[in-house]
Formats: C-alpha cells, sequence, structure tokens
C-alpha cells in the first residue's frame, strides 16, 4: 500500500474523485448498528455563536453539511476547503441547497489571516498531512481567541477485526490502510502533538460497531483503499474469500473507534 501521507498518490489516485471515499460511506451507512450517524453526531458537538464564519479543511464530498443541511444557521458563514478538486466538484454537486465557498487548500498553509474562524473542522483529514505540526500549527494560527478545532480521527481499535481478517487474505499488509492511520495521528495518541500547539483539548467517542451481512459492500470498502489497478487485480480473489467467510460465519462483526479532538488556542 503507498503510504497514507503520499501528496501524489492521494491527490491522483485516491482521492481524484469521490468513488473511493463513497464506497467506504457505503459500508458505514448500511452496516453500522449506530442508526443515529457519524456526520449527525459530530455536528451535535459544534458550540458556535451564531454568526460563527467556519472553515472545514478535508471536506471531501460535503457529507457532513448534507446530513445536517436542516440544522445549518443561516447566518453562518461556512468556507469548505479540499486539496482535490475532484471532491470539490462532488462537495458542489451535493450542497446545493445552500450557499457555501469552495476553495482548493492545502491545511498546511491556509491562505486566511489569523483569527479569522470561529471553528477549523478536520474530519479524517490530519493522519494524511506530510506535515502535521505545521497543519496544526496552521489551524490554530486562524481560530478566534475562544474558537474550536473540531479535528476527527481513528482509535487504535478502530476495524481491528477487519485487518486481522485481510492479514489472513494477503500477509504484506497491502490494505492495512488503518495501521498506518493510527501511527500517524490516533485517538490514543494524538493529544501530545495536539497539546504541544493548543492550550486545552478534550477527546469524544462516538459509540459504534459494523456487522455486515453482504459481501460486495465489504470487498468495494477493502479494495478502495488500494492502488486502482492493485484492486482490479485482486477482485476475484478477495470476492472468493470474503464470501466464504460470510458464509462461514453468517456475518462479521468489526469493532468502530472513531470521535474527535476539540481543542482551543
Amino acid at each position: 500500500m503507498p503510504q497514507i501521507n503520499d501528496q501524489t498518490f492521494l491527490l491522483h489516485d485516491q482521492y481524484r474523485d469521490s468513488s473511493n471515499l463513497e464506497a467506504r460511506v457505503r459500508l458505514h451507512r448500511l452496516f453500522s448498528t449506530n442508526k443515529y450517524g457519524w456526520n449527525r453526531w459530530c455536528f451535535d458537538q459544534f458550540d458556535l455563536p451564531p454568526d460563527a464564519r467556519v472553515l472545514e479543511l478535508g471536506c471531501g464530498p460535503g457529507y457532513l453539511w448534507r446530513d445536517n443541511v436542516d440544522r445549518i444557521p443561516a447566518s453562518w458563514d461556512i468556507a469548505l476547503s479540499d486539496f482535490s478538486g475532484g471532491m470539490l466538484d462532488r462537495a458542489r454537486a451535493n450542497l446545493k441547497e445552500r450557499a457555501f465557498r469552495f476553495e482548493i487548500i492545502d491545511a498546511q498553509s491556509i491562505p486566511f489571516e489569523a483569527a479569522a474562524f470561529d471553528a477549523v473542522i478536520a474530519n479524517h483529514l490530519l493522519y494524511h498531512v506530510p506535515d502535521l505540526p505545521a497543519a496544526l500549527a496552521e489551524i490554530r494560527r486562524v481560530l478566534k481567541p475562544g474558537g474550536g478545532a473540531y479535528l476527527a480521527t481513528n482509535g487504535d481499535a478502530h476495524l481491528r477485526e477487519l485487518h486481522a481478517l485481510l492479514a489472513r487474505f494477503d500477509d504484506s499488509r497491502v490494505f492495512d490502510w488503518n495501521a498506518q492511520t493510527t501511527a500517524r495521528f490516533s485517538l490514543d495518541r494524538g493529544g501530545g502533538m495536539i497539546g504541544r500547539v493548543f492550550s486545552r483539548y478534550e477527546v469524544r467517542r462516538y459509540v459504534d460497531n459494523l456487522i455486515v451481512t453482504e459481501a460486495a459492500p465489504l470487498i468495494d470498502y477493502v479494495l478502495s483503499l488500494a492502488r486502482r489497478s492493485d484492486a482490479h487485480a485482486r477482485r476475484a480473489d478477495l470476492t472468493a474469500f470474503i464470501e466464504a467467510e460470510l458464509q462461514a460465519r453468517g456475518s462479521i462483526f468489526i469493532t468502530k473507534d472513531s470521535g474527535l479532538f476539540i481543542a482551543q488556542p
């Protein structure tokens, strides 16, 4: 598997459009045991003034806002950004009901003045950034005094059963995406990095798991983590392996361990 912070791979393969991310979101939407929903829960955590200025880094297809379109105050000024033009195109298509600003932005160099925003959101983004301390410093710089950074990532237990299953299929760790994400920035070990930049922070976890009963969405999820060329070559073998597992078990239980750091300057 390419490195999770390889910007060439991320921009030109993994996130050149939204299809890989959509495959992963689909698995969670179909088989999560907590039906409230990750994006609704994230929105619940925001503590913002009525006239808030908000920046999201790595907005992807805009699912956070699409899933909460009925809850967004009309007085909020929201800038959505990604480093992928393909992702921003999908976000624009998904968010026609409300006026948002869309910009291509590198989180390591945010093109706004200091103290510009009441909130900066980075939803499962920061483990992709090559220079994490620079990105955190930039987020703090553009936050107003009293503002909040909402930084989503995974914990060390995230998808552990899936990764054990895939290690039986292929012990080269070609599909072991989560090991890279948690090694770079996890709920369990990211606090030290945040504490060096922000004055205080807390961790909030979203309680959920997966019980997967269909092969195709799980296969699409797994293959979305590989290079597109590699994914095509492995599909038949992986399909046979996952279908055999489901036939033997009836379902596949997978732990989810995701949440937010909420940090103040």
